[in-house]
């Protein structure tokens, strides 16, 4: 795995020789809390993976006890202390809301560590597929802190979890546990936590190797563009996106590789 940032680093960044880039917030001494430092790095290193041909699948993790403890409660201190008509949120958010992760061409795979609260669990829930670590902390911590559902949350929590539970967690706030989180289909897997990064590279690598990454782009833009549209539209849309497909040489290639009982080598996104 090839590194080309310092430990120093608010968000650290690496890439496997299979072309997973892993992106790992890095201020464990605060839980991974969301601030400009940290807003700033994970926005460069996913424009470089999503811009690096080399990489076809993303991992988010953090470092230590947590993945995102919600806003760095020393920014919003300061914020409360001057709130007035003009606050400018976006100097704790930053300049992009979460939902830019599923607006990626490529697969985004959250390694949940520890403690994803607030803007952190909204950041986990944009992910594509999230493995967590047992015994992880979760909340959405908004109305005990007298905020609201901030930043798309109240979009994809109840396509995840269904109304009824996104009721639940989004007006109570409470905290729930990673084995809950599962049960409510947040949470692809839970693993033990010296075994969770191996886990989310595996299956990551398992995405690298194995599937086109043009296939994967698209599908992904289907997921969530089709998500409020009717059916009849989506269904058409579906009908030119398969047309186009099947004169990319990923088909051919796919095609053959399983014929020949081999791994397939599907070209990068252009």
């Amino acid at each position: 795995m090839a590194s080309e940032t310092s430990h120093s680093d608010a968000v650290l960044y690496e890439v496997t020789d299979t072309g997973v880039a892993v992106i790992t917030l890095n201020r464990p001494e605060r839980l991974n809390s969301w601030g400009a430092d940290i807003s700033a790095g994970v926005y460069a290193r996913f424009d470089r993976a999503e811009a690096d041909p080399a990489v076809r699948v993303i991992v988010l993790t953090g470092t230590g006890r947590g993945f995102c403890a919600g806003a760095h409660m020393g920014a919003m201190q300061d914020l409360g202390a001057s709130i007035s008509g003009d606050t400018d949120v976006s100097k704790i958010v930053g300049e992009r809301h979460p939902h830019f992760l599923t607006a990626l061409r490529k697969p985004v795979i959250a390694a949940i560590n520890g403690a994803c609260v607030g803007i952190g669990l909204t950041h986990a829930l944009m992910c594509d597929v999230r493995f967590a670590a047992s015994g992880a902390k979760f909340a959405t911590a908004f109305p005990r802190r007298g905020l609201i559902g901030e930043y798309g949350i109240t979009w994809i929590l109840p396509r995840l979890a269904g109304w009824g539970a996104a009721a639940d967690l989004l007006l109570s706030g409470r905290t729930f546990y990673s084995e809950e989180a599962q049960r409510l289909g947040l949470v692809k897997e839970v693993v033990a936590p010296q075994d969770l990064l191996k886990r989310a590279l595996e299956y990551a690598e398992d995405l690298a190797r194995n599937c086109s990454p043009a296939s994967m782009a698209v599908i992904k833009a289907q997921l969530y563009g089709d998500a409020t549209d009717e059916v009849v539209n989506v269904s058409s849309r579906a009908e030119t996106l398969m047309h186009e497909s099947m004169v990319r040489p990923d088909l051919v290639e796919g095609i053959t590789a399983f014929f020949e009982k081999r791994p397939p080598n599907f070209p990068p996104l252009a």
